[in-house]
């Protein structure tokens, strides 16, 4: 502690500064609407992650995904026993599992090629999307097994920063559920800073920006 103080001696007695509020709208902070329209900021920082990101009407949404299946090569998905059905009709020719009990061994999972999900927020100062595992979004292992990840996100979901998310995500922490927080695929770098894809997660994130919630 005596080192501690004799480090801080020479440093002067300055008194804090108070803490600024920062005007809010909600879904938007000023500072990044003065960067633009929210939803393009969350387009342009997704794809900053080398994600996908495909915008469409809710009518087009089965089209949008049949093309996203086909656009990363996938010939057989999961999905959570919570989506709606619907979003699947255009999909011919893949071969979907629904889980429900007992869940599917990683084994298993690890044979399908590819997962389809909704998402509870987006945030468009990180390029983020959160998952909270609703029936619509089944848990964390379907979604971090398989190798591509097709996520469906509405325009009234994608909040401008972390804090609005948050707030947006209380009642699922309070239920006990997790929450999976994805920026990109799952990547990571070794100390020569080669960057590998799917290590941890699935190695293509493809996500579709539907224009009113689907």
């Amino acid at each position: 502690m005596q080192r501690i103080r004799t480090a801080l001696e020479d440093v002067p007695d300055i008194p804090a500064v108070d803490d600024v509020p920062v005007p809010w709208e909600f879904g938007r902070a000023v500072d990044l609407s003065a960067a633009g329209e929210i939803l393009d900021v969350f387009v342009e920082r997704v794809e900053d992650y080398h994600a996908t990101v495909v915008r469409c009407p809710a009518a087009d949404l089965p089209v949008a995904i049949a093309d996203g299946l086909r656009a990363t090569g996938a010939t057989s998905a999961v999905v959570p026993e919570g989506l709606n059905p619907d979003w699947l009709s255009a999909a011919d020719g893949v071969r979907f599992t629904v889980e429900t009990m007992p869940h599917l061994s990683p084994h298993e999972l690890n044979r399908i090629d590819a997962v389809v999900t909704a998402s509870a927020v987006g945030v468009a100062e990180t390029g983020t999307i959160v998952l909270d595992h609703s029936a619509d979004q089944g848990r964390r292992a379907l979604t971090l097994v398989p190798d591509r990840h097709i996520v469906v996100i509405g325009a009234d979901q994608v909040v401008s920063g972390v804090p609005e998310a948050v707030a947006l995500l209380r009642p699922a922490v309070e239920a006990g559920r997790p929450l999976t927080w994805i920026s990109g695929p799952s990547a990571t770098s070794d100390i020569e800073l080669s960057r590998v894809e799917g290590v941890h997660g699935p190695r293509h994130l493809y996500v579709i920006l539907v224009q009113e919630r689907p």
